[in-house]
């Protein structure tokens, strides 16, 4: 089964969250911050917004590689705080290169999950799309145990088609965002203006991923 959900950031302004609620959607993510200076201007009020309509929530931090992975990780663990016992794992948003070798943006994941996931106490989630994971696979490919650490993280999959490709090291994704709003079946959400990002999480892995976990143990680097 697939559950309904929604990312928001300060693109889509001031949320109307009680009728985000009714309209059926059940969680949401929330952008919270970017590299290592920027906080989402509308974070506080999409945070609290999310959890006083009785959503799911979970908060995403942009991953900007070549700036150090610690400082962008404390950064994102300081404008969330601790997780409450239903909020979803933090989420590394990594979608650029931000003019790093694709060996060195893949040690940067390693070191920023690694340093989320002790800050917060869960296993951090990694948001991508496979047009971008794709400059990432080859190095994977030779390098067994970051594969192994990044395959036992969940995966929120960006695809807009109907079949969407699930990128190596995963077999399968835990969230998939389906649609920007405006294609692949995206439709407007009541409560917010204009397009939002639409997403689906299977059931079992929302159940799971609600209740925290302790960090996987430190895995060696590539």
């Amino acid at each position: 089964m697939l559950v309904p959900g929604i990312d928001v950031s300060h693109y889509q302004g001031a949320i109307d969250w009680p009728r985000v609620a009714g309209s059926g959607v059940v969680f949401c993510f929330v952008k919270a911050t970017e590299g290592i200076y920027v906080v989402d201007s509308f974070f506080k009020e999409n945070w609290a917004g999310c959890a006083g309509a009785g959503l799911l929530r979970g908060a995403y931090h942009f991953g900007r590689p070549g700036t150090d992975a610690q400082t962008q990780a404390q950064q994102f663990f300081s404008a969330v705080g601790t997780l409450g016992p239903h909020d979803l794992p933090p989420v590394l948003d990594i979608e650029t290169l931000n003019q790093c070798s694709p060996e060195d943006a893949l040690q940067w994941v390693l070191d920023f999950t690694a340093a989320a996931d002790t800050l917060f106490g869960r296993r951090t989630m990694v948001y991508t799309d496979d047009g971008f994971w794709q400059k990432l696979v080859p190095i994977l490919a030779r390098e067994p145990v970051a594969a192994r650490s990044l395959a036992a993280r969940p995966l929120w999959l960006a695809d807009y088609v109907s079949d969407p490709v699930v990128p190596s090291p995963w077999q399968a994704w835990s969230c998939w965002q389906y649609s920007d709003g405006s294609v692949n079946g995206g439709t407007p959400v009541p409560g917010v203006a204009g397009d939002v990002d639409q997403n689906w999480f299977r059931q079992a892995d929302l159940e799971s991923l609600t209740s925290p976990l302790p960090p996987p143990q430190a895995q060696g680097s590539p």
